[in-house]
Parts: C-alpha cells; structure tokens; sequence
C-alpha cells in the first residue's frame, strides 16, 4: 500500500508480479544477463517494479537516488553509472527528461533513459506470460549497494542472490516475522535498510506493506505513527534521527485517539542508536499503547547486505554507562560518580555471523570485553566492491590468528559483553548524518570551491552529547599573511559560505566552521590529511581559530572534553524583539506580518536549535537544511492549512520575507484569514536551549 496526499494506492502482488515479467521481457529482449542498470525512481510501485524486472532478467540492479534533490545527488548519480557502467536507467516519465539531460551532459548520452510507466501504459512490453526465467545461480550478482565511497571513486558492494536469500531468513528468525505480518516505513527505497528492510523483506515473506515517502515524513514526522496506527502496522523501523524527529516535533494534541498497541517491533538502526532516544520515544508513546520492549536496537551496513544483529523482543534494553575517556583509550570501565560518562545501547547478539573483536593494527583478537574493530565472516557478507579484484580490497579479506581468513572489516569500533554488541565508534573517516553516509572528501572539495584563498581543509563527524551527529569543517585561510595591496578576508563571510555550500550541495546542517592559519591542517609524510589528529585537536580544545562558527551543542562537547573554553569567537545571531501575536481579522498588514515572524521565529529555532534568530537572518547562512526546510513547510501547511512547495525557505530566505508570503498567501485565502489559523505563539513558549526535550 503506498500512502500519499492523494490517499491509499493498493497494490497487489499479481499486478506487481505481471509488470516485472513485462518489464524483465523488454530488459530481456535489449541486455545481455548480468548487466547493470540504474534504478531511480520516486515513485515506490515504479521502484518496485524497476528492481523485480530487473531481477526476472538476470540483471544486476543498481539502486540510486532519484534526481530532485541536493546538487551533490546528480555528480553521484553519474558516479555510480560510470563505476556500475550501466546500460540503462529506469525512470519515470516525470523525471525521464531531466535524467537524459543529466547523462547527456555527463557524457553518457548512449546510455538508454527509460521511462517505465509510460512503456507500460501504451503497451510496448511483452505479454507477461512470454516471460521465461533466465539461467540466474546464487553466485550471481543481484544487486550494487553503493554506500559510503566518495563520489569520486564509489564503491558498489556486489550482493548476490544467495546473500540476499541468507539476510531475509536471518531477519526472519531475529524479528519472528511470518507471511501475516504487516510493515511499514518512510525510508528511501534506495537506501539499503529502506531496499532490504522496508521492501524485499515482506515480500520475501509474502506479507503487506505501507510505503511512504521520506519527504512526507519529514514535513511531518506525526504521519509515521499515525500511519501505523491507522493501517495496523507491526513491523517498522528507522535510523535514530527518525525517531528524535517524532520526540521533538509531534505534540501531543496531535496524537488525541492514536492507538499504538499492535506496533510488535519497532528497529532503531541504520546510524549510532542513543539510549536517551529510545527512552524519550517510549516514555512519549508508551502512553498511547506502545509495548514496553517493541524497540529494538539494530547494527547493520551495506557490506553485510544488510541485518547483522538486533536486540531481542521484551524486556528492558541492555545498556552500559561506561567512563568516557577511558572509553576513547579503548578501555571499557564503569562510569565513577562526578566523571564523564557515555551510555551504550546493545545491538543484540550476532546470531547468523561469525564475529570477532579484533585490534585492527596487530590484527589480534582482543580480551573479552576490551574495545576493537568489529569482524564478521558468513553467508549474508558481500563478495567484494564492484570491479576491486578479489583480494584486493583489504575490506573483504581481513585474516586473524585461529580465526582464518575473509573477514569482512567493518571499520566499526565495539565491545562483546555478556554475548550482545556495543557498537561504540568508527575507525573510518566515514561521516553519517541523518542515516546518511557522506565521505569527508566530497565535504571538503565542496568546500574548496569556496574560495580561491582555501588551503588545506578537513571535514569530520563529531558527536555531541545526546544529540544527533555534527559536520565540522576545520579550513586553512591562505590570505592571512596577504600581500600588499590585497583585501582583507572577511572569515564572518567565508565561514557562512562554507555552510551554506555544504547545505547546498549535501541538503545537511554543519554543526561547526573553523578557520584557521596555513600549515594548522596536519597530513601525513605521504601528503595524506590527517582528519583524525585535526578531529582529536579541535575537540581537545588545541586549534587556535582565526574566527569559528560553532553551534551550541558542539561548544558543549568541546568545553566537556578540553575542561575549558574554546579559543576564537563564535557567531551569533542576534535576538528579535518581541512581536504582537494578534491574529485577528482587521489587523493591519504590519501587525500580521510582526505577528507571523515571531511564530516562525519559534519555529525555525526549534528546527535549527538557535536560541534566537533575526527577522533579515538568511535561513541557510544558519544552517537550514532539507530536513528542516521540509519540516517547516510541515508546520505551515498544519498550522494554517496552506499547501506550500517544498522549496518556499529557499525562495524566501529570511524571516521576514517568508512572513510577508504567508500574510500575502493568506489574505487571498479569503476575507477572513484569521478563523483559519490561532496565534500559535500565544500558547508556545519561545524557543530555549534549556526548553528542549
């Protein structure tokens, strides 16, 4: 079932199962068994239909993400076609056009841009029962799960049939999942747990879905558990940040009647799982029937196809609160009264893998209970990234004393402890944000684009505590020490550019922007940055910054670990006044435009997490990003039951000019814009940090 503005769309599994023969005749008819295409659709049945045709081919699908979105998503999307070199994408008649022009103007003007709905519509496929099954065995790839490569050499990791075949029944036994099971979700069908989770496996089981999009949800995260609860969902799952989105942005009034009662399971994976996150959800909903023990904590990547452990059902979630900096020593130790500490969330116990806790230096397992790199070994693991020859890549092939050879090295950082893993940090420069996986090498070539005055620059991940994970950027200003005759650098300017690129081209807030001096980025004797060492630097409080823009959260985690404040200065907003919230028919235009710009005050810093924002603040110079965006246009369409386009914070940029659109929007509403809407502000407190859930 795919839920959308314009109601319930049921599909069912012989029109599913009679488009794929058509669709797998054509492909069959034009391709060779084995060859890739790229599936990029938006539309969740046309997705559906693109991959099983392409399966019921003996082709090698390639999920990517549907054009639309961030300027970084069309120099992926030709990324992985060049890498894949695929023969074909399938589209939409919507997004046909664009996409040729994308591949024309990328070079790949051969490469064949279909659009399945229409080839469907107007009958120029086979009859479904000419279909025959192609000559297709386990080893065989199915699938290219391109993950956290960078854009300039993206790594697809081949999943073959049999790995396909040996998650599903992994999942199967750790969920209790069966045939009359019900799932549902919001995730993008491109994006693995959303492709193996959300869609293959109820239909590995034979049982029902409800899909829905990524951009419904985050205009309003309050359809997530109202679609559960209105079409009986029992299985579904997100990444964390899904699940703080519902804490901070659904109210309670909103949930009058909601019934969560039949929630059976509900998976918490896909990025770093917080304690705090599953407490405040069930402490929210346990009110509205959700079952003491339904969330369930989850590891898993693209490498392993997909699950590789979850907690079990019942009970309450096994947690450690362990001495922070013993932990970042890579010691585990029980939190002492007065010392920082840092709670861990078990991911359950690995019962369809082999795993091992290694030090990923000596290559030597570690003592029971000792932090290390995470090893797997079985039969969901992928064979390899795509065009790597085997045993070249040192990802797939790790080898241990007594414990043989191939082992796939997560690049994860864990702990055994009474048989269940904590997953406690990563060895790789890998950034995830939002479920996302962003390569620090796209961040910082984004970055250099800037300004011809940027020197050496590293982008890094950092986790402030309770709180999702933050870009930080730590840039070199080669101006300093400037000629004669040459402008001053204006570092306020330079560091919001930073900010608004990357929300630009990557649609993600970043949490912090240093600059500092040339020669401060440190590399290696090779040449090689060292992100780590500069990542270690700034949270120890040793960068000497010639100007930073740090948001709240990030100070915070700075000044807990340095023991001190940062040097530099941070930027701030400056606070608006306060506006008449008088929304009232026959109030001047002046007072209704004050009146909208206090309640959208309050709302962009709820979003944002600013304390206080200015009227003539540009959003994106403050980090609003596409989550934030999409959810403001939530609000504004729940609040006064105006439709707005997804792209209304970007072509009104400021406070103000957005607050003089609505007023323009809802005076031609009718005579009387007041009864259409209350004065929200009249009964929300103003955004604090202090305020915040």
């Amino acid at each position: 079932m795919v839920v959308g503005g314009e109601g319930t769309r049921r599909v069912q599994y012989g029109e599913l199962d009679r488009d794929a023969r058509r669709m797998a005749g054509w492909l069959g008819d034009r391709y060779g068994v084995g060859e890739r295409v790229l599936v990029q659709q938006r539309d969740a049945r046309l997705f559906a239909v693109s991959l099983l045709g392409s399966l019921y081919a003996g082709l090698t699908a390639v999920p990517a993400p549907a054009l639309g979105g961030a300027a970084n998503v069309e120099r992926r999307v030709l990324a992985l076609g060049r890498d894949a070199a695929v023969c074909a994408v399938l589209t939409g008649a919507e997004d046909a056009g664009e996409a040729s022009k994308v591949l024309a103007l990328g070079g790949y003007g051969h490469v064949d841009c279909v659009a399945v709905d229409t080839l469907l519509e107007q009958g120029h496929t086979p009859d479904a029962g000419d279909w025959r099954p192609p000559a297709v065995h386990g080893h065989d790839p199915a699938l290219l799960q391109y993950t956290s490569g960078s854009t300039q050499v993206p790594r697809g990791v081949v999943i073959q049939h049999r790995h396909l075949l040996a998650n599903q029944a992994a999942i199967r036994r750790a969920l209790g999942t069966g045939p009359d099971s019900v799932f549902g979700g919001w995730l993008p069908l491109h994006h693995d747990m959303g492709l193996i989770g959300q869609l293959l496996h109820p239909l590995f089981l034979g049982a029902t879905a409800v899909v829905m999009t990524p951009e419904a949800f985050v205009r309003d995260p309050g359809r997530w558990p109202r679609m559960v609860a209105e079409h009986g969902v029992q299985v579904s799952g997100a990444p964390n940040f899904g699940y703080q989105l519902v804490v901070d942005r659904v109210r309670d009034r909103d949930l009058a009647g909601l019934d969560l009662s039949g929630w059976e399971i509900a998976v918490n994976g896909g990025e770093p799982v917080r304690a705090s996150t599953m407490r405040a959800f069930q402490d929210r909903f346990g009110r509205h029937g959700l079952r003491p023990g339904a969330l369930r904590s989850a590891y898993g990547l693209a490498e392993a196809t997909l699950m590789v452990s979850v907690s079990g059902p019942g009970g309450a979630q096994a947690t450690l609160d362990v001495d922070r900096g013993e932990l970042e020593r890579g010691r585990v130790r029980p939190a002492a009264p007065g010392k920082a500490k840092r709670g861990l969330s078990s991911v359950g116990p690995v019962r369809d893998l082999q795993v091992r806790i290694v030090d990923p230096e000596a290559e030597q397992p570690v003592e029971d209970g000792a932090v290390g790199e995470v090893w797997l070994r079985g039969p969901s693991i992928g064979a390899d990234y795509w065009r790597r020859p085997p045993g070249t890549t040192g990802t797939f092939h790790g080898t241990v004393d007594a414990g043989g050879a191939d082992w796939l090295r997560t690049g994860d950082l864990g702990l055994l402890h009474d048989g269940e893993l904590y997953v406690t940090g990563r060895l790789s420069e890998l950034i995830i944000v939002a479920g996302r996986n962003l390569h620090p090498l796209d961040v910082e070539r984004s970055v250099q684009r800037v300004s011809a005055a940027f020197g050496a620059g590293v982008a890094f991940a950092v986790e402030p505590e309770e709180e999702p994970e933050q870009i930080v950027v730590v840039q070199e200003v080669r101006a300093v020490g400037r000629r004669r005759g040459e402008a001053s650098p204006n570092f306020a300017q330079l560091a919001t550019a930073i900010r608004e690129r990357v929300a630009e081209d990557f649609a993600v807030r970043t949490g912090g922007v240093v600059l500092v001096r040339p020669g401060t980025v440190r590399r290696t004797t090779s040449g090689k940055l060292e992100r780590i060492a500069v990542r270690n630097l700034f949270l120890g409080g040793r960068i000497e910054a010639l100007y930073e823009l740090v948001d709240p959260p990030v100070q915070a985690l700075v000044r807990a670990r340095a023991k001190g404040p940062r040097r530099g200065s941070a930027m701030r907003a400056p606070a608006h006044r306060s506006e008449d919230t008088m929304l009232t028919p026959g109030v001047p235009r002046e007072r209704r435009e004050a009146a909208l710009r206090t309640w959208l005050g309050t709302r962009l810093g709820r979003h944002l997490r600013h304390p206080a924002i200015a009227h003539d603040a540009v959003l994106f110079e403050l980090g609003l990003d596409s989550v934030a965006a999409l959810g403001l246009c939530g609000d504004i369409e729940a609040r006064f039951g105006l439709p707005v386009a997804a792209t209304v914070a970007f072509d009104h940029p400021t406070i103000g000019d957005l607050a003089a659109y609505l007023a323009d929007r809802l005076e031609a509403a009718g005579p009387d814009p007041g009864t259409r809407y209350r004065a929200a502000v009249d009964h929300e407190p103003a955004y604090d940090e202090r305020n915040r859930p």
